[in-house]
């Protein structure tokens, strides 16, 4: 049912949701730190900020995302969909001719990677 209403209910609607009803519960645990969906809502909320007003990315432009499975992953991820931004989501592992292939087939507009992946 929810995938034909129309617009469709998107894995953010979905995120913000949650993240209204219940602000302190557990969204993630990640080593010893634990997340709640206000924590994982402010920081994107942050990171969109950032990506908007300081990069002047726009809607609907491509971010190629090259990050390890960390939280701040999941957080990139949200504000990109708050901005209305496709996820060009390139694995951290690869290299060389693999990775040229893979940014020059996501036409990114941006490129965010970690401070490691240089």
């Amino acid at each position: 049912r929810r995938l034909s209403r129309r617009p469709a209910v998107t894995l953010l609607d979905v995120f913000q949701l949650h993240a209204r009803r219940w602000p302190h519960r557990p969204l993630l645990r990640f080593q010893d730190d634990i997340y709640t969906y206000e924590d994982m809502d402010r920081r994107s909320n942050r990171a969109a900020w950032a990506l908007l007003r300081r990069l002047g990315l726009q809607s609907g432009r491509t971010v190629a995302v090259f990050l390890p499975n960390e939280p701040s992953y999941l957080w990139t991820w949200l504000a990109l969909a708050k901005l209305g931004c496709p996820m060009a989501c390139l694995n951290c592992n690869v290299r060389g001719r693999a990775l040229r292939h893979a940014l020059e087939a996501a036409h990114a507009t941006l490129v965010l990677a970690s401070p490691g992946e240089t």
